[in-house]
């Protein structure tokens, strides 16, 4: 009997836990009418989401990739906003330009006009993935494929760290002279000294990366995971591999509270709100 209340008792603290534990909980979906979507950012002034659409091989200079703009409830603004891309993928914002990485080139829109005003060559570059922007306007892109991080700054597009203890190198996210750098475990290293400092391990590749309003890191895995960082400990907020609904690079969209997720091959964004 005492063995039996034992069991009971464990069975009820487990499923007190798994109610109170943290979860993601969807809130819309886009339509199945985007080609390949690899990156989602939301911009907050114009309260709208751009979607980096690669509509083919991502490594291929086929001209088929584009930009879409989406309204905050997923609804279609534009579906081929900027045209004549090639893989389009990470994304970041200032001063009224759109930067996006496409195979070896950044690609600079006036989001104004709509209009693409140059491509910054990055030597010796192969897979250019995210994209992220400091407060100086400083832009930092990764390369997955050659374990590279390329800065724009003052008008030059060159390689600012390489080598160890990048493996292979995606998400991106900057705060307070910071560029986070998210690979199989993810660093933070500081944009004036260039020291680095691993935080979190053994992450299993990180696609997006992002914090939420609580300041807690939240990232992805392409196969299909998002996970979260809450003082130290990791948790697991979806896990749709089984489903082979793939989560690319993700965004936050803060005044919103969600998370915004493109699926790749599933041809969708999805927007979660975190549940605790």
């Amino acid at each position: 009997m005492k063995a039996i209340l034992i069991i009971l008792t464990f069975i009820f603290s487990f499923c007190i836990f798994s109610s109170n534990a943290i979860k993601l909980e969807k809130v819309w979906e886009t339509k199945a009418e985007l080609k390949t979507p690899e990156s989602v950012l939301y911009d907050a002034e114009s309260d709208v989401i751009y979607v980096a659409n690669i509509d083919g091989n991502p490594l291929e200079k086929d001209g088929n990739g584009f930009i879409s703009i989406l309204n905050p409830d997923g609804s279609e603004k534009d579906l081929y906003w900027i045209k004549k891309l090639n893989a389009p993928k990470g994304m970041a914002i200032f001063d009224g330009k759109l930067y996006v990485s496409d195979i070896d080139q950044l690609v600079e829109i006036d989001i104004e006009r709509g209009k693409i005003l140059k491509k910054y060559e990055a030597a010796g570059a192969k897979f250019l993935n995210d994209v992220a922007v400091c407060m100086n306007g400083m832009i930092f892109v990764s390369d997955s494929e050659t374990a590279k991080i390329y800065v724009l700054n003052h008008g030059e597009f060159k390689v600012w760290m390489a080598g160890e203890p990048f493996v292979s190198p995606n998400g991106l996210f900057t705060e307070k002279g910071k560029l986070y750098v998210g690979d199989t475990n993810i660093y933070e290293i500081d944009i004036l000294t260039q020291k680095i400092n691993s935080i979190i391990e053994d992450t299993g590749g990180v696609d997006g990366l992002e914090k939420n309003n609580d300041g807690d890191l939240v990232f992805s895995n392409w196969p299909g995971r998002i996970f979260i960082n809450q003082n130290g400990q990791t948790s697991k907020l979806l896990d749709s591999t089984a489903e082979e609904i793939n989560t690319a690079d993700i965004d936050f969209a803060s005044k919103y509270d969600l998370i915004l997720v493109p699926t790749f091959y599933d041809n969708h964004v999805v927007a979660y709100k975190i549940i605790n």
